[in-house]
């Protein structure tokens, strides 16, 4: 299967450049699909994440812009991708990860805070998990933040939480979705504690 030789190759040429990551917690995974939420700290932790809970599948929302070329539409297509508006997500953003994890085949992945130097969580997780009444995994990623730094051979760490149950009689009103962003807050807090207490994200793209 193209996902799975795909997944081989750049763990392949990560291990080269970097060493094999440490992934702390893959045992609370559960079997079924799930949504994984995690803070967006560099552009290559999507990948990380999908490596590190192998041999789970997952399928990614990306902008619609990176289907414009043809090579790479079908590139992306094949590793489940599917293209979202931005600017006016529309029902899709909804409907489709919803669908697709009823299938049950694939889980997805979701940065809430929607860029990778954003703090401020959205709500599209809680309402994909509500409906497709699967859990939300959180997960965090502390290690090199730029393709440059992979090459200082300093560690990657990848680490997945508890399952956070959205229940689907739940209304998610204001009340309700502060509440569960709380949750996912601290459950963020805890996992980089778990890594190691003394971390603090560094926005490299500030410096």
């Amino acid at each position: 299967m193209f996902y799975t030789f795909i997944k081989h190759l750049v763990s392949g040429i990560l291990f080269l450049i970097n060493g094999k990551p440490d992934v702390h917690n893959q045992q609370r995974l559960p079997a079924g699909s799930y949504v994984l939420v995690a803070p967006h700290r560099t552009w290559l932790d999507p990948v990380l994440y999908a490596l590190a809970a192998y041999p789970k599948r997952f399928s990614f929302m990306a902008k619609k812009e990176l289907f414009k070329n043809r090579f790479f539409k079908w590139l992306i297509t094949k590793l489940n991708a599917f293209p979202v508006d931005r600017e006016n997500p529309g029902p899709s953003a909804i409907k489709t990860p919803v669908k697709i994890l009823k299938q049950g085949e694939l889980s997805t992945i979701i940065f809430p805070s929607g860029t990778r130097h954003s703090q401020e969580l959205k709500n599209g997780a809680f309402v994909i998990a509500k409906l497709a009444n699967v859990p939300i995994i959180p997960a965090v990623y502390q290690g090199p933040l730029s393709f440059k730094a992979l090459f200082s051979r300093k560690k990657i760490h990848i680490n997945f939480g508890e399952p956070i149950k959205v229940d689907r009689k739940l209304k998610l009103n204001d009340q309700n979705l502060a509440n569960l962003e709380q949750t996912l807050n601290a459950a963020f807090s805890n996992l980089d504690n778990e890594i190691n207490p003394e971390f603090k994200y560094i926005d490299v793209s500030k410096k």
